[in-house]
């Protein structure tokens, strides 16, 4: 079976990407080390049988710099409020496994907007859902529900942010809608994303079926009818009705 390949030049930011990696990678920008580079990512866009990238065709450069302004300060003071955990809460801190599911199923978006989680401190990608478009991220210090859905927030502004950068006209169109009040249904399906309330550091596994959920949080949860995972369970809901 021929697999579809993308024309040279909408693989051309892509190329231009890995050979600046090998170059980082090797602490080499000589141009035998880049040409080396240029080889082995024409081989692994080329030659090697993985799936196409797709790309949008659109790059905004104002809202990249903006981005990369934005994301150094982020950098700045988690680092900060990390230290500040570490010395005065210790070992005391909880910590939670908060998943989020994005607006984009683009494979692009969805790596790019983990990373950027990922290399602020604090966050860590555990686990990808990738047909769910799914993140579930190891969360330091989040305390109770509202600071799991402020990390949630956060996260999606993270993919809000590359949507305007690289994103496809419609998710640009979708998103700007949302934005106007327009995306309601939207804003229902990511309060059911994954693991709405936090857990504990005793509990970081936590398993997307019933009998795998750690015993002292069961009677906290109930099923979501629109995804099978679990959801937050409101406290005035009687024991006996709960399932």
């Amino acid at each position: 079976m021929t697999r579809p390949k993308n024309s040279l030049l909408v693989e051309l930011p892509l190329l231009v990407w890995l050979v600046v990696v090998w170059g980082a990678l090797w602490g080499d920008f000589g141009p035998g080390n880049l040409l080396v580079g240029l080889v082995l990512a024409l081989l692994v866009t080329w030659v090697l049988y993985l799936p196409s990238v797709q790309l949008s065709g659109r790059f905004n450069l104002l809202r990249f710099a903006v981005f990369a302004v934005t994301f150094v300060w982020q950098v700045a003071k988690a680092s900060v409020e990390v230290m500040l955990i570490a010395i005065l809460v210790g070992p005391r801190a909880r910590n939670a496994v908060v998943g989020v599911q994005l607006r984009t199923r683009s494979d692009l978006l969805l790596t790019a907007t983990g990373h950027t989680m990922t290399l602020i401190p604090g966050s860590l990608v555990v686990e990808v859902d990738r047909a769910a478009g799914t993140l579930y991220f190891h969360a330091l210090n989040v305390r109770s529900a509202q600071d799991a859905e402020d990390f949630r927030r956060s996260a999606l502004q993270v993919e809000a942010a590359w949507i305007r950068i690289m994103g496809t006209r419609e998710e640009l169109a979708a998103l700007r809608a949302e934005r106007r009040g327009a995306g309601a249904a939207g804003a229902d399906r990511r309060d059911s994303a994954a693991i709405s309330s936090p857990v504990t550091a005793s509990q970081q596994i936590v398993g997307r079926r019933r009998d795998e959920i750690p015993a002292a949080t069961r009677r906290d949860i109930r099923r979501d009818p629109r995804r099978d995972t679990p959801a937050d369970t409101p406290a005035d809901t009687p024991e006996e009705d709960r399932p």
